[in-house]
């Protein structure tokens, strides 16, 4: 089972989390580069639909998009892994992104949906420009977050 809004997780030097937002769910990653926090939200787009920890790293996916501002790139992000998980029938472990100007890449690995193991709980449909947001807080660490359609 997934672990639910306002539940987050740590993997080394990054931090993710998902929060309530009416019938939504917001996805939000910290780290201490922009990218980080890139990666980590794509963790918590994953908590949305089953527990991170369930899913193998098996097969690589990559991925690439452009936007003139770090909001749209994000956005942009969510919205690839997203096709990418309808379209392959996968779920995704872990993630390596690279952002040079406005242009993104990234990879994700995963593996097919196993029903029985993830008991994925939602499907995410697509991210939104609710409450999407990139920015660097005072402490020098990154969030990244926007609001998902479940």
């Amino acid at each position: 089972m997934a672990p639910g809004p306002d539940v987050g997780r740590s993997t080394g030097t990054v931090r993710w989390e998902t929060f309530a937002h009416g019938s939504d769910i917001g996805v939000r990653g910290f780290g201490p580069e922009r990218e980080r926090a890139f990666e980590a939200a794509a963790v918590a787009l994953t908590g949305v639909v089953t527990d991170p920890a369930s899913v193998r790293a098996a097969e690589r996916v990559d991925v690439a998009c452009a936007a003139p501002d770090d909001e749209l790139l994000l956005f942009g992000w969510l919205n690839a892994l997203i096709t990418r998980m309808a379209v392959r029938r996968m779920l995704f472990a872990r993630f390596e992104v690279s952002i040079t100007g406005g242009e993104l890449s990234g990879s994700a690995w995963g593996e097919p949906i196993d029903v029985e193991r993830h008991a994925p709980c939602v499907e995410v449909k697509g991210a939104t420009f609710t409450e999407l947001a990139v920015r660097r807080k005072p402490d020098g660490q990154w969030v990244a977050q926007c609001v998902v359609d479940v």
